[in-house]
């Protein structure tokens, strides 16, 4: 009970920086971002989580059902609007895949560099 309602108030505590400092970032995020910083000063255990985070894990299918509720609630907008929300969707996918892309290439160059064995070594 106690991991949950941690959880709950580091989510919380994110809302409310979110809105009082009128950042464009979720509130969940920087829960997530305080949530971090706590397991890693070790201030949180993380066996204490194991079985809230192993709970929400098994029934998380369950919080998609508010999701498809306003999928079906919009309907008509989404019918009416389909042509936006497919180009939409395409151009996300697509500049996502290319940033993705970008970036492991730059991570695996620099790897490669760090990796090779300095010339004239013993």
């Amino acid at each position: 009970m106690i991991p949950m309602f941690t959880l709950i108030v580091l989510q919380l505590i994110g809302e409310v920086i979110s809105r009082s400092c009128g950042l464009p970032i979720p509130g969940a995020v920087i829960g997530l971002i305080l949530l971090y910083l706590l397991l890693w000063t070790g201030r949180i255990n993380s066996d204490d989580l194991g079985a809230t985070t192993g709970f929400l894990h098994q029934n998380l299918g369950l919080l998609f059902v508010p999701a498809g509720v306003g999928v079906i609630a919009y309907l008509p907008m989404i019918v009416d609007e389909w042509a936006i929300l497919l180009a939409t969707i395409l151009v996300s996918v697509v500049a996502t895949l290319a940033v993705t892309g970008l970036v492991m290439s730059q991570l695996a160059r620099s790897e490669s560099v760090v990796a090779e064995p300095a010339e004239g070594g013993a």
